[in-house]
């Protein structure tokens, strides 16, 4: 909430790099961004990315631009070698270790809850991923699911869970009727049937 009651939208900050898959960054982004999220593309090493499948996209700002302390939520798309990447870029992760840290929500696809895990978030906690890189998730329980959702983590399975992924993190911070109509915009079933 803003000065005098006012309601201020929802900051996401979705970082992306050379090989983000394609579909869990734009599924992402679109459906924050229908919901009425303020959402800002980070490039962390470009601000013109080429993706997995060779998809351009053009990053709102590159990473040394942003102060990544003032986003309610932190939402990385996954990708193989985008997340390795990640994974290599010690101020992502210690903008996700610090948003955990604070209690703001963090999110992740596919391969990048390694990142989460590498930044120390997902100890002890239920998370999912993608079943290519299931072995490396070690510090987490396991759950087979399209979206896990554990404290103010999200993590959720790959590309055929990108627009779930993206409701549910609408769900947590823009509540269950911005979700429901977002949903009823694209004419995706919600809620998801487990």
């Amino acid at each position: 909430m803003g000065a005098q009651g006012e309601h201020r939208l929802p900051s996401v900050l979705v970082p992306i790099t050379h090989g983000t898959e394609d579909l869990e960054a734009v599924a992402t982004i679109d459906i924050l961004r229908r919901a009425g999220c303020h959402v800002v593309v980070v490039g962390i090493d470009d601000t013109t990315l080429v993706c997995a499948r060779k998809v351009r996209l053009v990053a709102d700002a590159r990473w040394d631009e942003v102060q990544p302390d003032g986003f309610d939520v932190i939402a990385i798309p996954g990708g193989a070698a985008g997340t390795e990447r990640f994974l290599v870029h010690a101020p992502l992760l210690d903008a996700v270790r610090h948003a955990a840290a604070q209690g703001r929500w963090v999110a992740a696809i596919c391969a990048a809850p390694l990142v989460l895990q590498a930044a120390g978030v997902l100890r002890g906690r239920r998370a999912t991923c993608h079943p290519a890189v299931r072995e490396r998730l070690t510090t987490a329980m396991y759950e087979f699911s399209a979206v896990v959702v554990d404290g103010r983590v999200i993590t959720s399975q790959g590309a055929g869970t990108a627009v779930q992924f993206a409701l549910t993190i609408v769900h947590h911070v823009c509540g269950e009727a911005v979700a429901a109509r977002v949903a009823s915009d694209i004419v995706y079933p919600w809620p998801p049937r487990c």
